[in-house]
């Protein structure tokens, strides 16, 4: 039994038989994100979906922080000095205050922002790892851009959870 929630080309997810470590893919802008790993540990990953969901069910997602720059170039701007070991504490709570989808090994290949638009939600990502983009190097330096509204998107959020049982 695979549950399939969403549209692949915004944000989706294919959920496949429940148990203690199941499949989980998922995709934003028709590109799969769980291309390095897509075997979640169930309750944690369940855990961390519904921690999404009820953080965006309260309004919450701060909006893009630069006036008259793109989410893209927010992204770009947001990466810049990550990994940089001497990076002021003020650019590391910059930075943290906008990542998303921090749901374990199944999403650590992806860094996401998420960007509030009032009811809107504006979700960027980008691909990583350097062995990624030894097998897939067109995605080297592309961000990848998500426009959806809150609701649906936590709606999506609380099918996963509901799709990965109560374990």
């Amino acid at each position: 039994m695979n549950v399939i929630l969403g549209d692949k080309s915004r944000f989706g997810a294919e959920i496949g038989e429940p148990g203690a470590l199941c499949r989980v893919d998922l995709w934003a802008a028709g590109r799969l994100l769980t291309c390095d790993d897509n075997m979640a540990f169930a309750s944690q990953f369940r855990r961390d979906v519904l921690d999404t969901a009820d953080w965006l069910r309260s309004g919450q997602g701060p909006p893009l922080p630069f006036a008259g720059l793109s989410a893209e170039a927010t992204h770009q701007r947001l990466l810049r000095r990550a990994g940089d070991d001497d990076e002021p504490e003020a650019d590391y709570q910059l930075r943290s205050r906008f990542r998303v989808l921090l749901w374990g090994p199944t999403t650590d290949n992806v860094t996401a922002h998420l960007f509030r638009q009032e009811e809107r939600l504006v979700i960027t990502l980008s691909f990583w790892r350097r062995e990624h983009m030894l097998n897939h190097p067109g995605d080297a330096g592309a961000v990848l851009t998500v426009e959806t509204p809150a609701k649906e998107f936590v709606g999506i959020l609380e099918g996963i959870a509901a799709s990965l049982g109560s374990s």
